[in-house]
């Protein structure tokens, strides 16, 4: 088993990566999440996890490394994450009331010679998978947004708002079973993932 990586410092993300029981060593990503002109937000959550996994490449030569994002769109807009509190209350008062998309990618890049099964070796050295959860934010007013952006300080979170800590209250409806996609690293396509490149808790079939 290759040694494992998380290009993320995010203490949530930590905790959601404990539940598989791998051991690995979490890493702050050396990438700047600058999205290019003209990208989706799909697109954009899915180039910034591949962008931290491959940041972290040559610094940990030979570990499996792990890199993960979210992108919030409404109506086809990416919303950029708050810088402030007043940030996440302005973005908290646009969702209210309404569905957005939150796109979460998650990215595996692997060393150099890795089979990729259940291709061959050669194959593409980085992963990636999205998942999309629906979210209807229910109406707010500024009193109660205020009040949210106080309780939880949700600076630099998708959306100003983290649903791993008091976010549930914010909501009237969500249209995903994965919890985990919405607080930042979706477990189930991970272990896809590292799966395809030879990491298995429960080891190979007999």
């Amino acid at each position: 088993m290759f040694p494992v990586v998380l290009a993320s410092t995010s203490p949530f993300r930590r905790a959601l990566l404990d539940r598989l029981g791998l051991a690995y060593e979490a890493v702050a990503p050396a990438f700047d999440e600058i999205a290019p002109e003209g990208v989706s937000p799909l697109a954009c959550a899915r180039l910034f996890a591949e962008g931290k996994a491959q940041s972290l490449a040559r610094a940990r030569q030979g570990a499996l490394i792990i890199g993960a994002d979210q992108a919030l769109e409404l109506d086809g807009e990416l919303l950029r994450k708050p810088a402030s509190l007043d940030e996440a209350a302005e973005q908290l008062g646009r969702l209210a009331g309404r569905v957005h998309a939150l796109h979460t990618a998650v990215a595996v890049h692997a060393p150099p010679g890795v089979t990729l099964a259940p291709l061959v070796a050669g194959g593409p050295r980085t992963l990636a998978e999205i998942v999309t959860v629906e979210l209807r934010v229910r109406p707010l007013d500024r009193a109660q947004i205020r009040r949210y952006v106080e309780l939880d300080r949700p600076i630099g979170s998708a959306g100003g708002y983290l649903f791993e800590k008091h976010g549930p209250w914010l909501f009237d409806d969500v249209r995903h079973a994965d919890e985990a996609a919405i607080v930042g690293l979706p477990l189930v396509p991970l272990c896809r993932l590292l799966r395809r490149f030879g990491v298995d808790l429960l080891g190979a079939p007999a």
